[in-house]
């Protein structure tokens, strides 16, 4: 995962470069136009890039937030169940040892079956866990994919102007070390994803 992170910064890193080097260099163009000065290069005007604040997204887009909700809801809702049926697991080996201590049971041969049943219990609610894990991480998989899709569709929608060459996400500051206020869309895009959410 680290590998990954690492490769897709060193790939933004390289079209950031390419593209101010295309932007910067076309001596043409009216927002790429440079001016010579007596400390270097000088750019004028705006380079057409701008930038997410992921985090700062979800943490404000309405579709986000109730992705959250219900999911946090599922996990809580799974934890009860296997919490209950862990207690009565526990309770029913409590008594079941109590009775063996006491010589409760009428012959060996149902303190075995007590026990057997016992430990197939406590397998189903081992595996009832897993499942319900299972099931936890595809949900969550699914909600990211959504809201990936969402947000990607609605990029390329506020962008059909073609005002931007390039648009990135941020998180937590990784790929974008210090970029001037100008260039974070951010809030922008959030108010209108939420306007567009609250018309569905």
């Amino acid at each position: 995962m680290k590998n990954l992170s690492l490769i897709l910064n060193a790939v933004l890193a390289v079209a950031v470069i390419i593209l101010f080097w295309l932007v910067l260099g076309n001596k043409s163009s009216e927002t790429g136009k440079k001016a010579l000065t007596g400390k270097g290069v000088v750019s004028v005007g705006k380079l057409p890039i701008a930038y997410i604040n992921i985090d700062s997204l979800l943490l404000n887009y309405q579709f986000a937030k109730d992705a959250n909700e219900a999911l946090t809801k599922r996990q809580e809702e799974s934890r009860l169940t296997i919490n209950t049926k862990a207690r009565q697991l526990q309770t029913e080996m409590g008594e079941f040892q109590r009775k063996l201590e006491n010589n409760a049971f009428l012959s060996r041969e149902r303190a075995e079956q007590e026990q057997v049943r016992l430990q197939k219990k406590q397998q189903e609610l081992q595996q009832m866990d897993g499942k319900l894990s299972q099931e936890l991480m595809q949900v969550q998989q699914k909600m990211s994919e959504g809201l990936r899709d969402t947000i990607t569709k609605f990029i390329k929608e506020y962008n059909k102007d073609g005002k931007y060459e390039m648009i990135l996400s941020n998180t937590s500051s990784d790929n974008v070390l210090w970029a001037s206020k100008g260039y974070d869309i951010t809030e922008e895009v959030t108010k209108m994803l939420n306007e567009r959410f609250e018309k569905k």
